[in-house]
C-alpha cells in the first residue's frame, strides 16, 4: 500500500512538472489579421478594450468573455450596437457595419 502511494504522489509530481499553457498575450500587442478590421480597431475598440480600467472585457481574456459569448452573439451584436451599461452605442465606430462588429466582437472574444 505504501508503494501505491509513493507510486501516486511521484505521479502528482510529474504532472506538475509537465508544460504549461503559455501565458494570455498582452491585449495590446492583439489585432485582426484583416488590415480594414485592424483599423476600424485601432480607432474604436482598442481604446476600452485593452485597458483593465475601463472595465471593458479585454481583448483574448477568455474568462471574461465566456459569460457574455454564453448569451448568444445575437445579443452581443445588440449591445454593440444600442449600447449597454459603459458601452457606448456602436462603439464609437461611425464607420463600422453589423458584419464589422460581428467580425471585431469575434475577435476580441477569441472566436474568429
Amino acid at each position: 500500500m505504501k508503494h501505491l502511494v509513493l507510486l501516486a504522489l511521484a505521479g502528482l509530481i510529474l504532472c506538475a512538472c509537465g508544460p504549461k499553457p503559455p501565458p494570455p498575450a498582452n491585449p495590446s500587442s492583439l489585432a485582426p489579421a484583416d488590415v480594414r478590421l485592424a483599423g476600424l480597431y485601432e480607432g474604436s475598440c482598442k481604446a476600452c478594450h485593452v485597458n483593465p480600467q475601463a472595465g471593458a472585457p479585454l481583448v483574448g481574456d477568455a474568462k471574461a468573455w465566456a459569460p457574455r459569448w454564453k448569451q448568444g452573439e445575437s445579443v452581443l451584436l445588440d449591445h454593440v450596437i444600442q449600447g449597454y451599461k459603459a458601452m457606448p452605442a456602436t462603439g464609437q465606430c461611425a464607420a463600422c457595419t453589423p458584419d464589422d462588429f460581428q467580425a471585431l466582437t469575434r475577435f476580441m472574444a477569441g472566436k474568429s
